[in-house]
């Protein structure tokens, strides 16, 4: 693969971070983030790590570029491709995490990434991955409906099938296994996408990167002035929780970070400010927080 190639990525990445930043400062209004610029030990690539906190709308929020690289590819990255294990490789990407401050307004998660690897004698293998999932503490159907119809429509271009695959994907990845419950709403996940070559593999990454603010953003103006007390505050932080247990337990992103001896102040921006456990917590049946596992959680079409 032409290095041009992966200069383009890492150009067109740096640009959607710092798009994204501008965007959610412009929605907290009050805000702004912190550039945190890092090196790995030994010359193997950084980043920069971007954290907005205590705002008005968002509690926090993190956007986080990196390029790392390194002699051995971590577990994580090669369990879909057993025969790559132990090749050097090279790694880019942006992840963000959002948690906003009323519990009316979801959490929000999106990842668009790049990996190439290589060995001596052998031709470079590459691939992208990423996508963008919802996780609300109260549902609202306009929300997940307007969330998955842009989904849908940044899909649409690159084939009819390419949206119901990776919405199915999302909701089988973003699932806590342990406690038998999906994270959130889902959206698009995907992951080893090189088929059609690579200007047509980069293209879709920047469609799903790009589509984000255009899914996320609106919702938030529809939620963010919604009342809220003490109640939603606690089951907001009691779901958060949930979300913290997906992430150290299960998410791939966190353990090849942790795998590729990463940064670990990068790589746990992820986690909430916030968040709290309950023994044996009951919701009230017929309650708004009742209605987000009944009718929310489990997987369902969204644009039937």
């Amino acid at each position: 693969m032409p290095s041009t190639d992966a200069a383009s990525v890492r150009a067109y990445l740096l640009d959607l971070q710092n798009r994204i930043c501008h965007a959610l400062e412009a929605a907290d209004g009050s805000a702004r983030f912190v550039a945190d610029v890092w090196r790995r030990e030994r010359g193997e690539g950084g980043g920069d790590s971007r954290v907005l906190k205590q705002g008005s709308v968002f509690e926090q929020a993190g956007v986080n570029f990196s390029h790392i690289h390194g002699e051995t590819l971590p577990p994580s990255a090669s369990a879909l491709r057993p025969g790559l294990a132990g090749r050097r490789y090279e790694a880019m990407g942006v992840s963000l995490v959002i948690h906003p401050l009323n519990p009316h307004v979801p959490t929000s998660h999106a990842n668009v990434r790049f990996f190439s690897t290589s060995d001596e004698g052998e031709e470079a293998v590459w691939w992208f991955g990423g996508g963008f999932d919802l996780t609300p503490c109260y549902g609202y159907e306009e929300d997940a409906r307007h969330w998955h119809t842009v989904a849908r429509d940044v899909c649409a271009p690159f084939g009819a099938d390419v949206y119901p695959r990776c919405k199915h994907a999302c909701d089988a990845y973003f699932f806590l296994k342990h406690r038998n419950e999906a994270r959130g709403i889902g959206g698009l996940f995907f992951d080893d996408l090189n088929a059609g070559g690579f200007e047509n593999s980069f293209a879709f990454m920047r469609a799903v990167g790009d589509g984000f603010a255009a899914a996320y953003l609106p919702i938030v103006e529809r939620r963010k002035a919604t009342p809220w007390g003490e109640r939603e505050r606690e089951f907001q932080l009691y779901r958060r929780g949930r979300y913290v247990e997906f992430n150290l337990v299960w998410d791939r992103g966190t353990l090849f970070g942790l795998q590729s001896g990463g940064r670990t102040e990068s790589i746990l921006m992820s986690m909430p400010p916030l968040a709290r456990w309950e023994y044996g917590h009951q919701v009230e049946p017929g309650s708004p927080e009742a209605a987000l596992y009944r009718d929310f959680l489990p997987a369902r079409d969204w644009l039937a």
